[in-house]
């Protein structure tokens, strides 16, 4: 791809949540967008979160309510523009001796009712955790409890699918494309990019450089000559396990820890999911964050008060880690540190026939499409004329679901294509919405959608990965556009990573 010396006015820097939200919102308003990332869309913090869309109950008790209720307002409209993606999930809180009292959190849980305004999502409650319904599984002795509403999201589709929005409203998106230096140039920014994702190095011109660089924001905006640079980012790791299904139904576990902590229990691809570590790490941890044995000893030890089985660092199955950049307001405690964001220009705000650079600071995976807005906002008089607001109420790729919403959805597509089987169906269904149909087409049985790879996996499906979705590596497919490499039988990878050579354009 040549793109020497052509001129955009937004070069968005970083392929996770904030940088697609960012490209989506500016493509959509007619604005000229290139994203670039150096690795892989959603590669890093983006695909290691908790999946959940939630306000935050915990960010009530450090007086976060300006945070939590924009969290609450977006929960609500990511499930109506991502309904494939995103689903409600119940939450139980027990209440251990010794913990929070009753009274506390359950004013905490009214205010969490009411603080994001009118909410589609059931009211907490309290309930008797001896009814299994919400009790089963959990040691004897644990009575008395609270079911509140938050949902569930994935999250390194999330990402893409901003991407794949942001490219079908006229946006170039690069992966595998560095920002190896920039200059100011006038009144634009002079940007050498370099990579496996282009033919030859290129220079591109823009307006306004958005810094969405995740850990790497405080390098990138000291590095960008003709800037200042006031705000610091704390670097927090958090890791996750999976072990095997703790207790039945389909709701999570919030549970108190004596440290002040909360750790979660999640349902997740027949298993439980129990996270998350707040450990404070150096930069030398960003690329390639791993789990240490003491996480794995906290996250166990967590569960141990609250469930009838044991659960032991033999019974992982999985564990990632991801390294959150957030907002560093001098917070020593790394659990108290504000999820909230910044968002820093870098250079004087009165010259406005110069370039503009913005950084984001923090935020978190829920409130990225609101963080996108104020964005804009913020670079309005840097860029030329466009249109307004409107991520909003738009529904992302595949969450146009005709009526009846996703369960309706998925029985039609059992009916269209009833060679299926039903895991594969659902999967899929969840996966890419009514964008399920430029995969499936007119197939008429299993053999119709080209090679099996195996796992439920087939050609067609990744042929629509690598041609729409970036999808480079065996590792872009199986863990962050599926999540395949769970379950899949080992040779799957090897085929996936075969047929990528074979095919690559």
């Amino acid at each position: 791809m040549s793109l020497d010396e052509t001129i955009f006015d937004v070069l968005v820097v970083g392929g996770g949540i904030n940088g697609a939200g960012i490209a989506r919102d500016a493509a959509g308003r007619g604005l000229k967008v290139l994203l670039v990332e150096r690795d892989d869309l959603a590669a890093h913090t983006s695909s290691a979160s908790t999946k959940l869309i939630h306000g935050g109950l915990r960010y009530l008790e450090y007086y976060e309510f300006r945070l939590v209720r924009e969290a609450l307002q977006e929960r609500e409209r990511l499930l109506a523009i991502a309904p494939h993606l995103a689903w409600p999930l119940r939450f139980v809180l027990p209440q251990p001796p010794g913990g929070r009292p009753g009274w506390l959190i359950r004013l905490g849980l009214l205010i969490y009712d009411h603080l994001g305004g009118r909410q589609s999502l059931p009211r907490s409650r309290a309930v008797d955790l001896a009814d299994p319904e919400w009790g089963a599984g959990l040691r004897a002795g644990l009575r008395r409890g609270f079911a509140y509403s938050d949902a569930w999201v994935d999250d390194a589709r999330l990402v893409v699918l901003n991407a794949l929005d942001a490219a079908e409203r006229g946006a170039t998106v690069l992966t595998r494309t560095a920002l190896v230096s920039a200059r100011i140039d006038g009144s634009h920014w002079q940007a050498r990019l370099a990579g496996p994702g282009l033919d030859a190095p290129a220079t591109v011109r823009a307006r306004v450089i958005v810094n969405a660089a995740g850990p790497w924001a405080g390098d990138l905006a000291a590095a960008l000559p003709g800037t200042t640079h006031r705000g610091t980012l704390a670097l927090v790791k958090g890791s996750h396990i999976l072990v095997p299904r703790l207790y039945p139904g389909d709701h999570a576990f919030l549970l108190q820890q004596a440290d002040g902590r909360i750790v979660f229990t999640i349902p997740y691809h027949g298993q439980t999911l129990i996270g998350t570590t707040d450990v404070p790490v150096g930069p030398d941890e960003r690329a390639d964050p791993r789990i240490t044995p003491a996480e794995i000893d906290y996250l166990c030890a967590a569960v141990a008060p609250f469930f009838a089985r044991a659960v032991t660092p033999a019974d992982v199955i999985w564990t990632y880690s991801g390294v959150r950049a957030l907002h560093d307001d001098g917070t020593a405690d790394a659990k108290a540190i504000t999820r909230d964001y910044a968002l820093e220009l870098g250079r004087d705000p009165r010259d406005r026939a110069g370039p503009q650079v913005l950084s984001v600071l923090g935020g978190k995976l829920t409130t990225y499409r609101r963080l996108a807005e104020h964005a804009l906002a913020r670079l309005a008089p840097w860029l030329p004329p466009h249109g307004p607001a409107w991520t909003g109420a738009t529904p992302l790729p595949g969450g146009d679901l005709p009526g009846g919403g996703f369960a309706a959805f998925l029985a039609r597509v059992r009916a269209r294509w009833p060679f299926l089987p039903a895991e594969v169906a659902e999967r899929m269904a969840h996966a890419y919405g009514t964008r399920v149909a430029a995969i499936l087409g007119e197939a008429r049985g299993w053999d119709g959608l080209g090679e099996d790879l195996g796992g439920g996996f087939t050609a067609a499906e990744l042929r629509y990965l690598a041609t729409h979705e970036w999808a480079v590596s065996a590792e872009d497919v199986l863990w962050r556009r599926t999540k395949l490499g769970l379950g899949a039988p080992p040779e799957l990878a090897q085929r996936v990573a075969a047929w990528l050579a074979a095919n690559r354009t």
